[in-house]
Order: structure tokens, then C-alpha cells, then sequence
């Protein structure tokens, strides 16, 4: 006897069926672009070569191409405790891994280049610094970092600037000096306007936002945020910010980490860290141990 299908259940399949055929082809033929990827500081630190199949770890050339990833910007990044040096250190290791696989990724600063680089299968990489410490309160660095690709820079990552303020520590309470930018942050923003340099909004607090919103003559981006309205976190975007990047003629990249989009994250993480505390302890401690 032959196993039949309920009909609605048939129809649900064959909705499927037919609406992943076209979402598969529209990956395909768009270009995909990863605006925000903490990539650089992870290899120089593991060594690890990401031109390579890895095990372990989020990317590598292999799996971004299987995947149908065609441009990544690749942040350069660190915490507080690094600037400048470590900034040049990640471009470095950037361009040693271009000059490695020359047949799968280019750098590319404009438009052009950058559908050059797709157009012959290759990955297409970009630059975006994160976090204005890295600049070390120097104009000149700006202009150093621009000339070797920076197509992006984060005024602030969760840590705060001498004339920056961060969303984390406006929240926070922790600021040392007034909310927003002060007279050398406004410079830093025209600086990067003259350059052609973008203004990105990511992880700054509401009023270095709204200051840089009115000082900055070019459209700005936020490179890895979501929308505040449907998870209320600080490093989210009020409705009044995205319709402020809109009428700059800007965009806000959809952050996709669990604890941006989904409101109930952080209260499960929570319990799950309360049940297994003894055990977290422990790893916490062998990882110490080791290190």
C-alpha cells in the first residue's frame, strides 16, 4: 500500500520547493557582500592560514567561495589595549594572504575594481577599521591607513576616544568626558569626508551619532548593527537614527549575532551560563592554566 501525502502538507512542500529555486538563484547572481568581518586579528594571533580549509573557526577562502561569498571587508581591529601599529600589522597580514592566492582575492578601493574582482572569480576585500583608538588621536594616521585601503572607519568600538563617545559606555554611565564628539571628533569626521573615507556609526553612542550625522557633508553606514525597535539592545539603531542614515543617502548592514536580533538571547544565555557555572569555572581555569 502506497504512503499518501495529505494535500495541504503536499502543497506546503511543493511552496518550498518552488520558493527556494529562486532565492538560490538570486544568491547566485548577486554579489554577496559581508561588510564586517573580525578575521585579521584572529589570524595573526592563531597563525592560521585562511587561504586554507579550516576545521575550526567562521571563514576561510574555500568555505567563503562555497558558500557564495563574493566581497569581504575585512575589520581590522583590536580591543583598547592596541592602535596604529597593530592596525598596519592586520593590513599586512591581509595583503600576505592576497599575495598568496593572487588567482582568489584582490583588494579592490572603489566600485569598479570591486566588480573587476567578482567579474573574475575572485574575492573582492575591502578594509574597514574598527574602533577610532586605532588612529591614536592623530589626523595623519587617518590619511596613512586611507593610503593603504581603509574604505571605512568606526568611530569608536565599545571603548570610548578622548573625543568619541562609545553606545556601550553612554549606557554604561562610565564616560570620562561629555557625551558625542568634541571639537577634534568633528575634525576626525570632515577628515574622513575629504578623504573619501566612510563615516561608520557602528557601536558609537546616540549623541557621538547624532553629532556625526550633522557634521559629516557624505552619506554614513552603520556596518554591523540592527534595529532597536525589534530587540532593544544599545548597540542597535532607533528608528530616528536609520531614518537618519537614509536621508544621508547611507546604509545600516544587518548584524546577524543572536543577542542583535533575537530579544530573548541574552535571558536564555543567562540560565544556560547559571546551570553550567561549575563546569565554565573549570574550562576558565584549564584555559588560564594553559595559556
Amino acid at each position: 500500500m502506497k504512503t499518501k501525502f495529505p494535500a495541504f502538507l503536499l502543497l506546503i512542500l511543493c511552496a518550498l520547493s518552488s520558493f527556494a529555486q529562486p532565492v538560490k538563484i538570486l544568491h547566485e547572481r548577486a554579489i554577496v557582500v559581508d561588510t564586517h568581518g573580525d578575521i585579521m586579528f584572529n589570524q595573526i594571533r592563531s597563525g592560521i592560514d585562511i587561504g586554507k580549509r579550516q576545521a575550526t573557526g567562521n571563514f576561510d577562502l574555500v568555505r567563503a567561495k562555497e558558500g557564495g561569498l563574493d566581497v569581504q571587508v575585512f575589520s581590522i581591529w583590536c580591543d583598547h589595549t592596541g592602535g596604529y601599529a597593530l592596525a598596519n600589522q592586520q593590513i599586512d597580514s591581509l595583503q600576505s594572504l592576497i599575495k598568496r592566492y593572487p588567482d582568489r582575492i584582490a583588494q579592490v578601493t572603489d566600485a569598479a575594481g570591486l566588480r573587476q574582482a567578482v567579474a573574475e572569480g575572485k574575492m573582492a576585500a575591502l578594509i574597514g577599521v574598527e574602533g577610532g583608538h586605532m588612529i591614536e588621536n592623530r589626523l595623519d594616521y587617518i590619511d596613512s591607513l586611507a593610503k593603504r585601503g581603509m574604505t571605512y572607519l568606526t568611530l569608536t568600538w565599545n571603548n570610548s576616544t578622548p573625543w568619541a563617545s562609545s553606545a556601550a559606555e553612554e549606557v554604561l554611565g562610565k564616560l570620562r568626558n561629555k557625551a558625542g564628539l568634541n571639537a577634534f571628533g568633528k575634525k576626525v569626521v570632515k577628515r574622513l569626508n575629504k578623504l573619501g573615507v566612510m563615516v561608520d556609526l557602528s557601536h558609537v553612542g546616540e549623541q557621538t551619532f547624532y553629532d556625526a550625522v550633522k557634521v559629516s557633508t557624505r552619506p554614513v553606514i552603520a556596518s554591523h548593527s540592527s534595529v532597536y525597535a525589534l530587540n532593544a539592545v544599545p548597540r542597535n539603531l532607533k528608528d530616528s537614527q536609520l531614518k537618519e542614515v537614509a536621508k544621508s543617502g547611507g546604509v545600516v548592514f544587518v548584524n546577524f549575532y543572536s543577542g542583535f536580533i533575537d530579544s530573548g538571547y541574552y535571558a536564555r544565555q543567562k540560565s544556560f551560563l547559571a546551570k553550567y557555572e561549575v563546569e565554565l569555572k573549570e574550562l576558565t581555569a584549564d584555559r588560564k592554566s594553559v595559556v
